[in-house]
């Protein structure tokens, strides 16, 4: 079973994902006001139960995706995470000795389905595909032999970074990575419940159907057990927090010349075993 958030009418509810539309669940379960409550609870499997019960509320066409989790602790991105994208940088490391973290803000994120904003300050906007961990059971110090015990979910995340704007400042990337809609995930959450879910599966990033970015989650410098491990041992990890993991090469900044996305591209970010986040693209 999968799981999203949605909005239709005004209202915002989740529920589960349906042939033909959503399943609204929200309303059943009162004490979760949102995914993130239910992931704390342990409430997936309550709502899949339910979800056998109830027929589609939402048809397709009446409701608009957004992002799964709709009020995140954290979002933590991992950077340069795949050996081909570390060798872009020419820096002669063969790989990173600790990873790269950066966070982003809830509004830099729209959900499946909703065009991405290209910001009126640039026309440098960039797409970045990854495979994203939900936080299920919270803890600080994790160990990595534990980590994965940690994790509620999977779903998807079209990074999208205005390049430019990356190079700003000296030494960070906050501002470049966190444009408002600039980015996407979704399109739904689908319950971890094996690690052959994540160990060794492909990603795949197609613009205007041509394809970008393909790589295995096997090829990562820093697999998810580490990155949960590492991340840990400087803040506490909450229920429904949200790792994006790493991109694999690809991107356009990376093309000669450069392929920036522009309105009109359609953006399509494909999870084995979890599904397709597709984005559109609009100027601000």
């Amino acid at each position: 079973m999968r799981f999203a958030t949605f909005s239709s009418e005004g209202h915002m509810f989740y529920g589960a994902v349906a042939e033909g539309g959503m399943i609204a669940l929200s309303d059943q379960f009162p004490e979760w006001p949102t995914l993130r409550e239910v992931i704390a609870e342990g409430g997936l499997d309550r709502l899949d139960a339910a979800a056998q019960t109830k027929d589609v509320t939402h048809p397709i066409g009446t409701f608009v995706y957004e992002i799964p989790i709709p009020q995140p602790e954290k979002i933590i991105c991992v950077g340069v995470n795949f050996p081909d994208r570390n060798a872009e940088y020419k820096d002669g490391q063969d790989a990173p000795k600790f990873m790269s973290l950066f966070p982003r803000f809830p509004r830099s994120f729209v959900g499946h389905d909703v065009p991405l904003t290209r910001p009126t300050v640039s026309e440098q906007l960039d797409y970045e595909g990854e495979v994203v961990v939900v936080i299920g059971k919270g803890g600080r110090h994790i160990k990595e032999e534990d980590a994965l015990d940690h994790i509620a979910a999977l779903s998807i995340c079209n990074e999208g970074t205005v390049r430019d704007w990356v190079r700003h400042a000296k030494f960070n990337v906050t501002q470049g990575k966190n444009f408002d809609g600039s980015g996407a995930i979704g399109p739904w959450i689908v319950p971890f419940k094996d690690p052959n879910q994540i160990l060794d599966i492909k990603l795949e990033t197609r613009v205007n159907g041509e394809v970008r970015q393909s790589d295995r989650s096997s090829r990562m410098i820093f697999n998810h057990a580490a990155e949960i491990a590492y991340i840990s041992t400087f803040t506490t990890l909450v229920p429904g927090d949200m790792i994006i993991t790493g991109t694999p090469t690809g991107a356009g900044a990376r093309f000669d010349p450069p392929v920036f996305l522009k309105p009109g591209d359609v953006v399509e970010v494909e999870v084995e075993g979890v599904g397709i986040l597709r984005n559109s693209v609009v100027d601000e």
